[in-house]
Protein backbone atom coordinates (compact mmCIF):
# COMPACT_ATOMS: atom_id res chain seq x y z
CA UNK A 1 0.00 0.00 0.00
CA UNK A 2 1.75 3.15 -1.22
CA UNK A 3 -0.53 5.67 0.51
CA UNK A 4 -0.70 6.13 4.26
CA UNK A 5 -4.17 5.45 5.66
CA UNK A 6 -5.49 6.36 9.10
CA UNK A 7 -8.18 4.33 10.88
CA UNK A 8 -10.52 4.22 13.84
CA UNK A 9 -12.23 1.04 15.03
CA UNK A 10 -15.53 0.56 16.83
CA UNK A 11 -15.79 -2.94 18.28
CA UNK A 12 -17.55 -4.30 21.34
CA UNK A 13 -15.71 -7.64 21.01
CA UNK A 14 -12.11 -7.90 22.22
CA UNK A 15 -11.27 -10.73 19.79
CA UNK A 16 -12.43 -8.74 16.76
CA UNK A 17 -10.61 -5.63 17.95
CA UNK A 18 -7.37 -7.59 18.48
CA UNK A 19 -7.67 -9.19 15.02
CA UNK A 20 -8.26 -5.87 13.25
CA UNK A 21 -5.57 -4.08 15.23
CA UNK A 22 -3.08 -6.80 14.35
CA UNK A 23 -3.99 -6.68 10.65
CA UNK A 24 -3.48 -2.91 10.56
CA UNK A 25 -0.21 -3.12 12.50
CA UNK A 26 1.10 -5.61 9.95
CA UNK A 27 0.15 -3.34 7.02
CA UNK A 28 2.72 -0.78 5.90
CA UNK A 29 1.24 2.69 5.78
CA UNK A 30 -1.74 1.91 8.04
CA UNK A 31 -2.04 3.82 11.31
CA UNK A 32 -4.66 3.35 14.00
CA UNK A 33 -5.86 6.66 15.45
CA UNK A 34 -8.44 5.40 17.94
CA UNK A 35 -10.34 2.31 19.00
CA UNK A 36 -13.17 1.78 21.43
CA UNK A 37 -16.55 0.27 22.17
CA UNK A 38 -18.54 3.43 22.93
CA UNK A 39 -20.07 5.13 19.85
CA UNK A 40 -20.82 8.30 21.82
CA UNK A 41 -17.14 8.76 22.67
CA UNK A 42 -15.72 7.72 19.30
CA UNK A 43 -17.91 9.89 17.05
CA UNK A 44 -16.50 13.24 18.28
CA UNK A 45 -12.98 11.91 17.77
CA UNK A 46 -13.81 10.96 14.18
CA UNK A 47 -15.21 14.44 13.55
CA UNK A 48 -12.03 16.02 14.86
CA UNK A 49 -9.38 13.62 13.54
CA UNK A 50 -11.03 12.95 10.13
CA UNK A 51 -9.45 9.50 9.62
CA UNK A 52 -9.36 7.97 6.15
CA UNK A 53 -11.46 5.01 7.26
CA UNK A 54 -13.63 3.80 10.13
CA UNK A 55 -14.05 0.07 10.71
CA UNK A 56 -17.33 -0.74 12.46
CA UNK A 57 -17.73 -4.27 13.81
CA UNK A 58 -21.36 -5.40 13.74
CA UNK A 59 -22.35 -7.91 16.41
CA UNK A 60 -25.46 -9.91 17.18
CA UNK A 61 -27.56 -6.73 17.62
CA UNK A 62 -26.74 -4.68 14.50
CA UNK A 63 -29.12 -1.74 14.99
CA UNK A 64 -26.81 0.38 17.17
CA UNK A 65 -23.80 -0.26 14.91
CA UNK A 66 -25.75 0.68 11.79
CA UNK A 67 -26.98 3.84 13.49
CA UNK A 68 -23.34 4.70 14.24
CA UNK A 69 -22.44 4.10 10.56
CA UNK A 70 -25.10 6.59 9.51
CA UNK A 71 -23.82 9.13 12.05
CA UNK A 72 -20.23 8.84 10.80
CA UNK A 73 -21.34 9.13 7.16
CA UNK A 74 -23.16 12.37 8.00
CA UNK A 75 -20.48 13.85 10.27
CA UNK A 76 -17.38 12.95 8.25
CA UNK A 77 -18.13 12.34 4.54
CA UNK A 78 -14.40 12.08 3.77
CA UNK A 79 -14.10 8.99 6.00
CA UNK A 80 -14.63 5.66 4.24
CA UNK A 81 -16.74 3.37 6.43
CA UNK A 82 -15.96 -0.35 6.47
CA UNK A 83 -18.39 -2.68 8.20
CA UNK A 84 -17.09 -6.01 9.50
CA UNK A 85 -19.01 -8.95 10.88
CA UNK A 86 -19.03 -12.71 11.32
CA UNK A 87 -22.50 -12.57 9.81
CA UNK A 88 -21.89 -12.00 6.11
CA UNK A 89 -25.51 -12.50 5.05
CA UNK A 90 -26.70 -10.54 1.98
CA UNK A 91 -29.30 -8.82 4.14
CA UNK A 92 -26.71 -7.43 6.61
CA UNK A 93 -24.36 -6.36 3.81
CA UNK A 94 -27.19 -4.51 2.10
CA UNK A 95 -28.27 -2.81 5.33
CA UNK A 96 -24.72 -1.68 6.06
CA UNK A 97 -24.33 -0.20 2.56
CA UNK A 98 -27.66 1.59 2.88
CA UNK A 99 -26.51 3.06 6.22
CA UNK A 100 -23.45 4.57 4.54
CA UNK A 101 -20.71 1.92 4.49
CA UNK A 102 -18.51 1.67 1.41
CA UNK A 103 -17.04 -1.78 2.10
CA UNK A 104 -17.79 -4.95 4.04
CA UNK A 105 -15.29 -7.37 5.62
CA UNK A 106 -15.98 -10.91 6.71
CA UNK A 107 -14.61 -12.02 10.07
CA UNK A 108 -12.31 -13.79 10.66
CA UNK A 109 -10.37 -11.71 8.15
CA UNK A 110 -9.39 -13.13 4.79
CA UNK A 111 -6.00 -11.67 3.88
CA UNK A 112 -6.72 -11.15 0.18
CA UNK A 113 -10.12 -9.61 0.90
CA UNK A 114 -8.61 -7.27 3.51
CA UNK A 115 -5.94 -6.12 1.06
CA UNK A 116 -8.56 -5.49 -1.64
CA UNK A 117 -10.67 -3.39 0.72
CA UNK A 118 -7.65 -1.27 1.67
CA UNK A 119 -6.85 -0.70 -2.01
CA UNK A 120 -10.41 0.51 -2.58
CA UNK A 121 -10.13 2.84 0.40
CA UNK A 122 -6.92 4.22 -1.14
CA UNK A 123 -8.79 4.92 -4.37
CA UNK A 124 -11.60 6.61 -2.44
CA UNK A 125 -9.14 8.80 -0.54
CA UNK A 126 -7.19 9.70 -3.68
CA UNK A 127 -10.26 11.42 -5.08
CA UNK A 128 -10.63 13.50 -1.90
CA UNK A 129 -6.95 13.96 -1.24
CA UNK A 130 -5.92 17.18 0.45
CA UNK A 131 -2.41 18.44 1.11
CA UNK A 132 -1.15 15.90 3.65
CA UNK A 133 0.09 17.12 7.00
CA UNK A 134 3.60 16.14 7.94
CA UNK A 135 3.34 14.13 11.14
CA UNK A 136 6.13 13.86 13.67
CA UNK A 137 7.72 10.58 14.66
CA UNK A 138 6.52 9.06 17.94
CA UNK A 139 8.62 6.94 20.30
CA UNK A 140 7.65 5.27 23.58
CA UNK A 141 10.28 4.30 26.16
CA UNK A 142 8.70 1.37 27.97
CA UNK A 143 9.32 -1.35 30.51
CA UNK A 144 6.67 -3.46 32.21
CA UNK A 145 8.95 -3.61 35.27
CA UNK A 146 9.60 -0.51 37.34
CA UNK A 147 13.10 0.57 38.28
CA UNK A 148 14.70 0.05 34.87
CA UNK A 149 15.36 3.75 34.25
CA UNK A 150 12.77 4.47 31.56
CA UNK A 151 12.11 8.05 32.73
CA UNK A 152 15.83 8.89 32.68
CA UNK A 153 16.23 7.40 29.20
CA UNK A 154 13.07 9.05 27.83
CA UNK A 155 14.20 12.45 29.11
CA UNK A 156 17.70 12.19 27.69
CA UNK A 157 16.48 10.68 24.42
CA UNK A 158 14.10 13.61 23.96
CA UNK A 159 16.94 16.03 24.72
CA UNK A 160 19.10 14.35 22.06
CA UNK A 161 16.75 14.58 19.07
CA UNK A 162 18.12 17.90 17.77
CA UNK A 163 14.70 19.03 16.49
CA UNK A 164 11.42 20.30 18.01
CA UNK A 165 10.49 17.55 20.48
CA UNK A 166 7.83 17.17 23.15
CA UNK A 167 8.25 14.75 26.06
CA UNK A 168 4.94 13.33 27.32
CA UNK A 169 4.55 12.05 30.88
CA UNK A 170 1.88 9.33 30.79
CA UNK A 171 2.45 8.21 34.35
CA UNK A 172 -0.79 9.99 35.16
CA UNK A 173 -0.90 9.06 38.85
CA UNK A 174 2.69 9.79 39.85
CA UNK A 175 4.56 11.48 37.01
CA UNK A 176 7.79 13.24 37.99
CA UNK A 177 9.42 14.23 34.69
CA UNK A 178 9.47 17.94 35.70
CA UNK A 179 12.22 16.98 38.17
CA UNK A 180 14.33 15.54 35.35
CA UNK A 181 14.06 18.77 33.34
CA UNK A 182 14.06 21.33 36.16
CA UNK A 183 10.74 22.89 35.08
CA UNK A 184 7.57 23.77 36.98
CA UNK A 185 4.60 23.27 34.65
CA UNK A 186 1.49 25.36 35.28
CA UNK A 187 -0.68 23.00 33.26
CA UNK A 188 -0.79 19.30 32.42
CA UNK A 189 -2.12 16.76 29.98
CA UNK A 190 -5.46 16.94 31.83
CA UNK A 191 -5.88 20.55 30.67
CA UNK A 192 -5.06 19.64 27.08
CA UNK A 193 -7.55 16.76 27.17
CA UNK A 194 -10.26 19.04 28.50
CA UNK A 195 -9.76 21.56 25.68
CA UNK A 196 -8.59 19.23 22.89
CA UNK A 197 -11.49 20.04 20.55
CA UNK A 198 -10.67 23.75 20.40
CA UNK A 199 -6.91 23.79 20.93
CA UNK A 200 -4.81 26.03 18.69
CA UNK A 201 -1.08 26.68 18.58
CA UNK A 202 -1.20 29.47 21.17
CA UNK A 203 -3.28 27.41 23.60
CA UNK A 204 -1.03 24.39 23.15
CA UNK A 205 2.06 26.47 23.94
CA UNK A 206 0.47 27.50 27.22
CA UNK A 207 -0.02 23.86 28.24
CA UNK A 208 3.53 22.83 27.34
CA UNK A 209 6.44 23.58 29.70
CA UNK A 210 9.54 24.63 27.70
CA UNK A 211 12.98 23.38 28.72
CA UNK A 212 15.07 24.48 25.73
CA UNK A 213 14.30 25.82 22.27
CA UNK A 214 13.92 22.24 21.00
CA UNK A 215 12.54 20.44 24.05
CA UNK A 216 9.26 20.86 25.92
CA UNK A 217 7.30 18.79 28.41
CA UNK A 218 3.63 17.85 28.56
CA UNK A 219 3.44 16.99 32.25
CA UNK A 220 1.27 14.54 34.15
CA UNK A 221 -1.37 16.06 36.46
CA UNK A 222 -0.12 17.28 39.82
CA UNK A 223 -3.16 15.83 41.58
CA UNK A 224 -3.81 12.13 40.98
CA UNK A 225 -7.59 12.57 40.86
CA UNK A 226 -7.20 14.98 37.92
CA UNK A 227 -6.38 11.96 35.76
CA UNK A 228 -9.62 10.12 36.58
CA UNK A 229 -11.49 11.60 33.60
CA UNK A 230 -8.75 10.84 31.04
CA UNK A 231 -9.74 7.99 28.74
CA UNK A 232 -7.87 6.04 26.09
CA UNK A 233 -9.67 7.95 23.31
CA UNK A 234 -8.32 11.21 24.73
CA UNK A 235 -4.75 9.91 24.53
CA UNK A 236 -5.22 9.15 20.82
CA UNK A 237 -6.34 12.75 20.30
CA UNK A 238 -3.53 14.30 22.33
CA UNK A 239 -0.81 12.34 20.52
CA UNK A 240 -2.28 13.31 17.17
CA UNK A 241 -2.32 17.01 18.16
CA UNK A 242 1.32 16.79 19.21
CA UNK A 243 2.43 14.88 16.10
CA UNK A 244 1.03 17.63 13.91
CA UNK A 245 3.17 20.26 15.66
CA UNK A 246 6.42 18.55 16.68
CA UNK A 247 9.06 16.62 14.78
CA UNK A 248 9.34 14.07 17.60
CA UNK A 249 7.00 12.96 20.38
CA UNK A 250 8.74 10.94 23.11
CA UNK A 251 6.37 9.16 25.51
CA UNK A 252 7.12 7.85 29.00
CA UNK A 253 4.19 5.52 29.83
CA UNK A 254 3.32 3.66 33.01
CA UNK A 255 4.72 0.16 33.62
CA UNK A 256 1.33 -1.46 33.03
CA UNK A 257 -0.75 -2.58 30.08
CA UNK A 258 -3.76 -0.46 30.96
CA UNK A 259 -5.96 1.25 28.37
CA UNK A 260 -4.00 4.52 28.57
CA UNK A 261 -0.67 2.82 27.91
CA UNK A 262 -2.09 0.71 25.07
CA UNK A 263 -3.66 3.80 23.47
CA UNK A 264 -0.16 5.31 23.32
CA UNK A 265 1.67 2.17 22.23
CA UNK A 266 -0.86 1.61 19.44
CA UNK A 267 0.14 4.91 17.84
CA UNK A 268 3.91 5.03 18.25
CA UNK A 269 6.30 4.38 15.41
CA UNK A 270 8.81 2.75 17.71
CA UNK A 271 9.00 1.24 21.19
CA UNK A 272 12.30 1.45 23.07
CA UNK A 273 11.96 -1.50 25.46
CA UNK A 274 14.31 -1.06 28.40
CA UNK A 275 15.63 -3.83 30.62
CA UNK A 276 18.37 -4.24 33.19
CA UNK A 277 20.53 -7.33 33.42
CA UNK A 278 18.84 -9.13 36.27
CA UNK A 279 16.62 -12.20 36.04
CA UNK A 280 13.31 -10.49 37.02
CA UNK A 281 13.80 -7.74 34.41
CA UNK A 282 14.76 -10.21 31.68
CA UNK A 283 11.77 -12.43 32.42
CA UNK A 284 9.54 -9.34 32.45
CA UNK A 285 10.93 -8.32 29.05
CA UNK A 286 10.19 -11.77 27.65
CA UNK A 287 6.58 -11.55 28.86
CA UNK A 288 6.30 -8.05 27.41
CA UNK A 289 7.38 -9.28 23.97
CA UNK A 290 4.77 -12.05 24.18
CA UNK A 291 2.09 -9.47 24.98
CA UNK A 292 3.26 -7.31 22.06
CA UNK A 293 2.87 -10.36 19.80
CA UNK A 294 -0.69 -10.92 21.03
CA UNK A 295 -1.49 -7.24 20.46
CA UNK A 296 -0.30 -7.56 16.88
CA UNK A 297 2.71 -5.22 17.22
CA UNK A 298 5.34 -6.15 14.63
CA UNK A 299 8.75 -6.97 16.09
CA UNK A 300 10.44 -4.37 13.87
CA UNK A 301 8.56 -1.76 15.93
CA UNK A 302 10.52 -2.75 19.06
CA UNK A 303 14.13 -1.94 19.94
CA UNK A 304 15.65 -3.53 23.05
CA UNK A 305 18.02 -1.37 25.10
CA UNK A 306 20.00 -2.62 28.10
CA UNK A 307 20.36 -0.02 30.85
CA UNK A 308 23.02 0.02 33.60
CA UNK A 309 25.31 -2.27 31.63
CA UNK A 310 28.56 -3.29 33.31
CA UNK A 311 31.36 -5.69 32.42
CA UNK A 312 31.10 -7.13 35.92
CA UNK A 313 27.65 -8.60 35.21
CA UNK A 314 28.07 -12.33 34.73
CA UNK A 315 25.54 -13.06 31.98
CA UNK A 316 25.99 -14.16 28.38
CA UNK A 317 24.49 -11.73 25.87
CA UNK A 318 23.86 -14.37 23.24
CA UNK A 319 21.83 -16.41 25.69
CA UNK A 320 19.76 -13.35 26.65
CA UNK A 321 19.02 -12.68 22.99
CA UNK A 322 18.05 -16.31 22.41
CA UNK A 323 15.83 -16.20 25.49
CA UNK A 324 14.08 -13.04 24.23
CA UNK A 325 14.12 -13.99 20.57
CA UNK A 326 15.42 -10.50 19.67
CA UNK A 327 18.73 -8.68 19.28
CA UNK A 328 19.80 -6.11 21.83
CA UNK A 329 20.21 -2.87 19.87
CA UNK A 330 21.59 -0.47 22.47
CA UNK A 331 23.51 -0.30 25.76
CA UNK A 332 23.71 2.39 28.42
CA UNK A 333 26.59 2.10 30.85
CA UNK A 334 26.02 1.95 34.59
CA UNK A 335 27.13 5.22 36.24
CA UNK A 336 24.99 5.82 39.30
CA UNK A 337 26.70 9.02 40.43
CA UNK A 338 26.46 10.78 37.05
CA UNK A 339 22.80 9.83 36.60
CA UNK A 340 21.75 10.92 40.10
CA UNK A 341 23.66 14.20 39.78
CA UNK A 342 21.89 15.05 36.52
CA UNK A 343 18.48 14.29 38.06
CA UNK A 344 19.26 16.36 41.16
CA UNK A 345 20.36 19.24 38.94
CA UNK A 346 17.17 19.01 36.90
CA UNK A 347 19.23 18.78 33.71
CA UNK A 348 19.45 15.85 31.25
CA UNK A 349 22.83 14.14 31.36
CA UNK A 350 23.33 14.73 27.62
CA UNK A 351 23.31 18.46 28.49
CA UNK A 352 25.04 18.36 31.89
CA UNK A 353 27.87 16.04 30.76
CA UNK A 354 27.73 15.92 26.95
CA UNK A 355 31.15 14.24 26.63
CA UNK A 356 30.33 11.40 29.05
CA UNK A 357 30.06 7.82 27.86
CA UNK A 358 26.37 7.59 28.76
CA UNK A 359 25.60 10.76 26.77
CA UNK A 360 27.29 9.25 23.73
CA UNK A 361 25.37 6.00 24.07
CA UNK A 362 22.04 7.82 24.33
CA UNK A 363 22.88 10.00 21.32
CA UNK A 364 23.61 6.83 19.38
CA UNK A 365 20.14 5.48 20.22
CA UNK A 366 18.63 8.85 19.27
CA UNK A 367 20.44 8.70 15.93
CA UNK A 368 18.83 5.35 15.11
CA UNK A 369 15.40 6.78 15.96
CA UNK A 370 15.98 9.85 13.79
CA UNK A 371 17.78 8.23 10.94
CA UNK A 372 15.96 5.16 9.69
CA UNK A 373 13.18 2.64 10.08
CA UNK A 374 15.68 -0.22 9.97
CA UNK A 375 14.99 -1.61 13.41
CA UNK A 376 16.85 -4.81 12.65
CA UNK A 377 20.23 -3.07 12.68
CA UNK A 378 21.78 -3.81 16.05
CA UNK A 379 24.03 -1.39 17.87
CA UNK A 380 27.62 -2.47 18.56
CA UNK A 381 28.09 -4.53 21.68
CA UNK A 382 29.74 -2.73 24.61
CA UNK A 383 32.97 -4.68 24.20
CA UNK A 384 34.87 -3.06 21.36
CA UNK A 385 36.90 -6.21 20.71
CA UNK A 386 33.68 -8.18 20.13
CA UNK A 387 34.18 -10.36 23.21
CA UNK A 388 30.86 -11.50 24.71
CA UNK A 389 30.72 -11.50 28.47
CA UNK A 390 28.20 -13.31 30.69
CA UNK A 391 24.60 -12.10 30.98
CA UNK A 392 22.31 -14.90 31.99
CA UNK A 393 24.96 -17.25 33.23
CA UNK A 394 23.57 -17.53 36.75
CA UNK A 395 20.22 -18.80 35.50
CA UNK A 396 21.43 -20.81 32.54
CA UNK A 397 24.37 -22.39 34.37
CA UNK A 398 22.05 -23.62 37.11
CA UNK A 399 19.69 -25.07 34.52
CA UNK A 400 22.55 -26.68 32.60
CA UNK A 401 24.05 -28.10 35.78
CA UNK A 402 20.73 -29.61 36.85
CA UNK A 403 20.22 -31.11 33.37
CA UNK A 404 23.74 -32.57 33.42
CA UNK A 405 23.21 -34.06 36.88
CA UNK A 406 19.92 -35.57 35.75
CA UNK A 407 21.58 -37.14 32.70
CA UNK A 408 24.38 -38.56 34.85
CA UNK A 409 21.89 -40.05 37.33
CA UNK A 410 19.89 -41.71 34.56
CA UNK A 411 23.06 -43.05 32.93
CA UNK A 412 24.19 -44.51 36.27
CA UNK A 413 20.82 -46.19 36.84
CA UNK A 414 20.83 -47.61 33.33
CA UNK A 415 24.34 -48.98 33.87
CA UNK A 416 23.38 -50.59 37.19
CA UNK A 417 20.24 -52.09 35.72
CA UNK A 418 22.20 -53.66 32.86
CA UNK A 419 24.86 -55.04 35.22
CA UNK A 420 22.33 -56.43 37.69
CA UNK A 421 23.66 -54.25 40.49
CA UNK A 422 21.57 -54.86 43.62
CA UNK A 423 20.92 -51.13 44.18
CA UNK A 424 19.38 -50.74 40.71
CA UNK A 425 15.92 -51.36 42.18
CA UNK A 426 14.68 -49.21 45.09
Amino acid sequence: MSQQLTFVILSAGHDSLRELRGALAATDGARLFAAGDEPEQLLPEIERLRPNAAIVVIGAQPEQSLKFVASVAAASPSTAIICASRDASPDLILRSLRAGAREFLRLPLIKEEFRTVLERVCEFCAVREEAPKKLGRTVAVFSSKGGCGTSFIATNLAASMGAPTVLVDLNLQAGDLPLFLGVEPKYSIADLVENRERVDDAMLRSYIAPHTANLSLLAAPREADAADDIEAEHIFSVIQILRERYDFVVIDPQHTFDSITLAALDQVDEIIMVLTLDIPAIRSAQRTLAIFDRLGYPRHKVRIVVNRWSKQIDLDLRQVERYLGERVTGFITSDYRAVVNSINLGQPLVEAEPTSRIAGEIRQIAATVRGSNNASAAAPTPDADGERRGLLAGLFRRQAKMQQQSKQAHALLDKKAVSGHPSAVS
